[in-house]
């Protein structure tokens, strides 16, 4: 059943899928690794790779693995579409709880608070992609939320043909080719669940202060300041916007201002630059705030990052 998803997390999503047997099944699959000498490494076992590839639609491509990291409660601006190659990955989403066993495709969608843990003691290994709404509407985000795992073995397997090409410099034509289909099926998934829009449950001053932080990502604005451009009362802004959205304004806010930091990053951009553009207080504030939400410092993040010219 399809309905607004902004709504206060909850829900518990397992992601459990072992490694392919096999190099001809791990072959058909795409790579489950990052192009060779590319990871960013840290704690040993761990391993981060990132860029942007010249793909419409794509805003990043993150490969990772984790043995002890845990994401806290985070929202991204893009879906995530999520394959997981290694152990299993604990997520919480809407206040349900879902197992997803092999061959699933985990899709969650933007601007719902979500984050994750090793569910298995050697920690995980994932694939994903970031696409922005022009490969899928906002009007699908209800029907994520309902259900973000997708068992599909065809799906799983494009997928992973998918992150194989975006792999390789100078195959956009196969990468986007093989997107389309991607996202052709993804959307036939969540149609299926979608129903006329109803009342938004999203109240109207929860979207309004969304709106604001939206817009003055780098330059931030206080509470009080919220509070005389909105008329509210600063504490019934903060209810509004936990109770509408399931994390706290600035926990939004620095959500977002790492999402941003990330794709600077992937441009080349230095730390302490991305810091300052980003509307971090200094570097050290950008280091501390991305390490939390994306496992690895900006500088290793960025040291992994594939140059794209």
């Amino acid at each position: 059943m399809g309905r607004d998803c902004r709504s206060p997390p909850g829900r518990v999503l397992y992601v459990v899928c072992m490694a392919a047997n096999g190099s001809a099944s791990r072959a058909a699959n795409g790579s489950a690794r990052g192009a060779p000498g590319e990871e960013a490494r840290g704690a040993p076992g761990e391993e981060v790779s990132a860029w942007r590839p010249r793909v419409p639609g794509v805003t990043e491509v993150f490969h990772a693995r984790f043995t002890e990291y845990a994401y806290p409660m985070h929202v991204h601006d893009a879906w995530t579409l999520l394959i997981v190659d290694d152990g299993a990955v604990r997520y919480d989403l809407d206040r349900h709880e879902h197992g997803t066993p092999l061959d699933t495709v985990s899709l969650l969608p933007p601007h719902v608070p979500h984050n994750g843990s090793p569910a298995t003691p050697g920690g995980f290994r994932k694939r994903v992609v970031y696409l922005d709404s022009s490969r899928l509407g906002e009007e699908l985000i209800g029907a994520a939320v309902d259900g973000p795992d997708l068992r599909d073995p065809v799906l799983r397997l494009r997928v992973g043909q998918l992150h194989a090409a975006l792999a390789r410099p100078g195959d956009e034509l196969e990468a986007e080719s093989r997107l389309t289909l991607v996202g052709e099926r993804l959307r036939g998934h969540l149609r299926r669940r979608v129903e006329p829009p109803g009342p938004r449950r999203s109240p109207r001053l929860a979207r309004q202060l969304r709106e604001l932080l939206d817009a003055r990502l780098a330059d931030g604005v206080s509470l009080a300041e919220a509070s005389g451009l909105l008329h509210a009362h600063p504490a019934h802004l903060v209810r509004a916007f936990s109770g509408a959205y399931g994390i706290a304004p600035h926990q939004y806010l620095m959500s977002r201002r790492v999402g941003r930091a990330r794709r600077l990053l992937l441009d080349g951009l230095p730390p302490g630059e991305v810091a300052a553009l980003t509307g971090f207080y200094d570097q050290a504030h950008l280091t501390r705030h991305f390490r939390k939400l994306v496992g690895v410092p900006p500088g290793r993040y960025r040291s992994g990052a594939r140059r794209i010219s």
